[in-house]
């Protein structure tokens, strides 16, 4: 078991590496909650720190949730950190208590240490843009679906690019979802353009992540078994299943495809429990892991911890295995 907190549950996160340890940045809500089910109105981000991706020390939380009337009060969810010009910067979602949490947008938060943040002043610095995807509407989507940001900086353009959980703006409300797309020449001013991928499969791709093996790029997404479109139920004719997906392309930005319709982790019978939020992470002597958030057991109980690395490679077809 990776880390399990004594007073936290903790679900999505991603991981930084500074050359000299690796950092985990997690969303987090006390188990005095009971209801699991509440942790998304209690968040923090907190923060760790491992020198082998098993063995985690605990650090003081990163962010948390803003002052009451700010855009962030309600909750700061997950995120992703790039470093530019000795300062780190973290895009991360909020979302605010006086539209119920309702409406997500992208804000800024900088540190020069990983350890201090301070939330930039504009903030929110990146809105969902109705000519390419859907704006709240109760009637189509349970809410506006803006968030998850995976930023990252294109090595022959300089450009820094985010993407993004989202809905496009049309087609069958079950099978809107898709990954957004924004650029930026200084994580600051972004410009939104269309999505990388096309929709159709469900109505949500959440916590996004990409890297490169082998040549080919790999779109990791999870996805919740109550997400999935009714024309991928009518066509595949199985149950579906809440777990981690991907989709594979040539060029860094695309066109990303489905190799398989199999989830790389979404078996219900797995003994690992319930898997979310997959990242990977290649180490220092080039080997690649993934881990996961285990949200529960076969029992259904909210346990939110964190998984121990299993060795990540790609099969002559280039498709993703997992060595466990």
């Amino acid at each position: 078991m990776g880390l399990r907190l004594v007073n936290q549950w903790l679900w999505d996160f991603w991981i930084v590496d500074d050359g000299h340890k690796y950092h985990l940045f997690y969303l987090q809500a006390p188990k005095s909650l009971i209801d699991g089910s509440l942790r998304h109105w209690n968040t923090s981000i907190g923060h760790a720190i491992s020198g082998d991706l098993i063995h985690w020390t605990v650090l003081p939380d990163a962010l948390k949730v803003g002052l009451p009337g700010e855009w962030d009060d309600y909750g700061t969810w997950t995120g992703s950190i790039i470093k530019y010009k000795d300062t780190w910067y973290l895009l991360y979602t909020g979302i605010k208590k006086s539209e119920s949490g309702l409406i997500q947008r992208i804000g800024l938060a900088t540190s020069d240490d990983l350890l201090h943040w301070t939330k930039h002043p504009d903030n929110p610095v990146l809105y969902a843009d109705a000519k390419w995807y859907e704006l709240f509407d109760s009637t189509l989507w349970h809410d506006q679906a803006w968030r998850d940001p995976w930023v990252f900086c294109h090595p022959k353009t300089g450009y820094f690019h985010a993407l993004i959980t989202a809905r496009c703006a049309t087609g069958h409300p079950s099978g809107r979802g898709v990954i957004a797309h924004a650029r930026s020449h200084d994580l600051i001013d972004w410009e939104v353009l269309p999505p990388l991928t096309q929709p159709g499969e469900f109505g949500d791709l959440e916590v996004p992540s990409l890297f490169k093996i082998k040549n080919r790029y790999y779109l990791l997404f999870s996805v919740l078994s109550t997400s999935h479109s009714q024309a991928r139920l009518l066509r595949l004719g199985e149950k579906p299943v809440t777990g981690i997906h991907y989709m594979v392309a040539d060029d860094l930005l695309g066109i990303f495809n489905y190799p398989t319709d199999k989830f790389l982790v979404g078996d219900p019978t797995d003994p690992m429990g319930l898997l979310y939020c997959g990242k990977t992470v290649q180490d220092r002597s080039g080997q690649w892991w993934f881990l996961a958030s285990r949200l529960s057991y076969a029992d259904n109980n909210f346990v939110g911890e964190l998984i121990d690395p299993i060795s990540l490679s790609v099969d002559h077809q280039g498709n993703l295995t997992l060595q466990r």
